[in-house]
């Protein structure tokens, strides 16, 4: 099992356990459980929860289990199952055979219910839905009791097993725990545990036309399991009472409920329903779309999962709900990728360089590092030629002030290759703009030195035109133009504030000849232009490109500010 960071953590909820060992509560186990809802893949958010709980059971050398909580087979799907699987999977955690499912445990939960009822704790409702909400009352105003709340023992098992039976349509009934209609916790006044469904459940079929709501299911789920300690978000903190509740009132085993606060990062969503949104309408290209916050599209644009755990262990565990900088989650990836990813060059707008005293037909091989952060990881030979690409920014036929790259009369370094002056410009005669730069070399300046000690202040890339690759580039940018896009005003949606300019697509890039045969999933740092990673668009004839993260640490900055 790998553990979500390398170095020892301290957090409230490793507190908990800690004194729980002390006392000997759970005979001296540690077992947690990741409990996805398979209605949607999952996001940074969900992340953070996976290396708290396998990260937890490997601090203590105990277990977690992944549970998925198929209780709506409406919502439900096959896919989203898969996709959990696969990203728990490729964030480093292994649950060692320990996968489950709610409806493992459905007529267990049944039987369960009818133990309820029999102690005259549970009654079948028949009160609409919009009825059990205004007999609920409010924060301020004690609910009402349902008519029906006083049927008896027998009458509630007889509706009850009607209801498993199917006799009665969707909705016509419930199954509500009898608790205090005057509570003061919401969650408390007779909670719905059981509603009429008929629909075919991605495991069970036809077999269920009840299903359980999840403030039932889950402390029975986690009982069943053994888990000791039973880590959700903020959200069921006024939950816990009716966990608790249930759990006491069936006398079964009883792990610990502990609450903790969930990610909110800027720039983005990560809300399971806003994301749906955003594929269903077509505001992205589905749930892997790179721009997404989705674990399948952070693997799809380039992150890493060491960057992510990495990212989990910055952040560090909470009591109270905050807002993370997404320059932060980049920051990890930067100091990730900077360590793994081979230097490469390759150039997203090209401007031809003919460089006019080098020989025709003449190629050469120059030695170029291939990841100055890792001296094991060699160099490689890259092709020079009479002709060449270079980005069209570094070149300005009237510069600026303090534009120290390319412009006419100006000599500049290519990296690993020569010293070069550009001594004419070749202009479209239609448009007037740039097509080409007539340049010079200096031969004694191989390597990127000149002998004589003349120094330049701009150095380069470049790419051999005879030999470059031609690649498709998409350059990706935040999906939102707001730092918080759920904070809406005056009538908006979230929707409203996404950003137009996170996709611009670059078609007539060009890379370095060794990149042919790259395979989706490499990633690699193009020089003086940032991380990028191949996407499976790729074929062998087209090479596709996300870029991941641009060089720009603005995490770094701040870091620096501070100190």
């Amino acid at each position: 099992m790998t553990t979500n960071n390398s170095e020892s953590s301290h957090d409230f909820i490793r507190d908990i356990i800690n004194d729980d060992l002390r006392t000997n509560k759970y005979d001296g186990r540690v077992h947690t459980r990741f409990p996805p809802e398979p209605n949607g893949y999952l996001h940074i958010g969900h992340a953070k929860s996976i290396c708290l709980n396998f990260g937890i059971a490997a601090d203590f050398n105990g277990l977690c289990n992944l549970r998925f909580d198929d209780t709506n087979p409406v919502k439900e799907e096959q896919e989203y199952i898969d996709s959990i699987i696969e990203d728990v999977h490729w964030l480093g955690f292994d649950w060692e055979g320990r996968l489950y499912y709610a409806s493992d445990y459905f007529e267990q939960m049944y039987q369960y219910a009818v133990q309820l009822i029999e102690a005259g704790k549970a009654y079948v409702d028949e009160l609409s839905a919009e009825e059990i909400r205004d007999y609920r009352g409010t924060l301020t105003k004690p609910g009402k009791q349902s008519p029906y709340r006083g049927r008896s023992t027998e009458e509630n098992l007889d509706l009850f097993r009607r209801m498993r039976a199917g006799e009665f349509p969707d909705g016509s009934r419930v199954l509500r725990a009898k608790i205090d209609m005057a509570s003061r916790n919401l969650n408390m006044r007779d909670p719905v545990m059981y509603r009429i469904l008929h629909a075919g459940h991605p495991r069970t079929g036809d077999k269920w036309c009840i299903y359980p709501l999840y403030d039932w299911a889950h402390g029975l789920e986690d009982s069943i399991e053994g888990i000791t300690h039973s880590i959700c978000t903020l959200e069921f903190e006024d939950h816990r009472p009716l966990y608790d509740w249930f759990l006491d009132e069936l006398d079964i085993y009883h792990p610990r409920q502990i609450e903790f606060a969930r990610l909110n990062l800027t720039c983005t969503v990560l809300s399971k329903r806003m994301l749906l949104e955003l594929v269903q309408e077509g505001r992205v290209n589905g749930w892997d779309d790179p721009r997404m916050p989705t674990i399948s599209g952070l693997r799809r644009r380039g992150y890493t999962p060491e960057s992510i755990r990495d990212f989990a262990r910055r952040i560090g565990v909470a009591k109270t709900d905050s807002t993370i900088d997404i320059a932060l989650l980049e920051h990890s990836l930067r100091e990730d990728l900077n360590r793994r990813a081979q230097r490469v060059m390759g150039v997203l707008r090209p401007l031809r360089v003919v460089i006019e005293n080098y020989p025709e037909g003449q190629v050469e091989e120059m030695d170029a590092v291939n990841n100055p952060e890792d001296p094991g990881a060699g160099m490689r030979k890259v092709p020079f030629s009479r002709v060449l690409y270079i980005e069209r920014e570094d070149f300005r036929e009237d510069p600026p002030n303090k534009f120290f790259r390319l412009a006419p009369g100006r000599e500049v370094r290519l990296r690993y290759a020569y010293f070069i002056t550009c001594v004419g410009v070749v202009k479209d005669e239609k448009t007037g703009g740039v097509v080409e730069l007539r340049c010079t070399y200096d031969p004694a300046t191989r390597g990127g030195d000149a002998p004589d000690g003349r120094k330049v202040k701009a150095t380069l890339h470049w790419v051999s035109a005879e030999h470059a690759l031609e690649a498709e580039v998409r350059l990706y940018d935040h999906l939102f133009s707001r730092e918080n896009p759920t904070d809406v005003e005056g009538g908006a949606d979230f929707k409203d504030y996404l950003n137009p300019n996170s996709l611009e697509i670059l078609t007539s890039c060009r890379v370095e000849s060794g990149l042919a045969g790259a395979k989706p999933g490499s990633r690699y740092q193009f020089e003086r232009q940032g991380y990028f990673c191949v996407d499976p668009d790729s074929s062998a004839g087209k090479l596709v490109f996300n870029r991941t993260v641009s060089l720009r640490d603005t995490w770094a900055r701040i870091e620096k500010r501070e100190r």
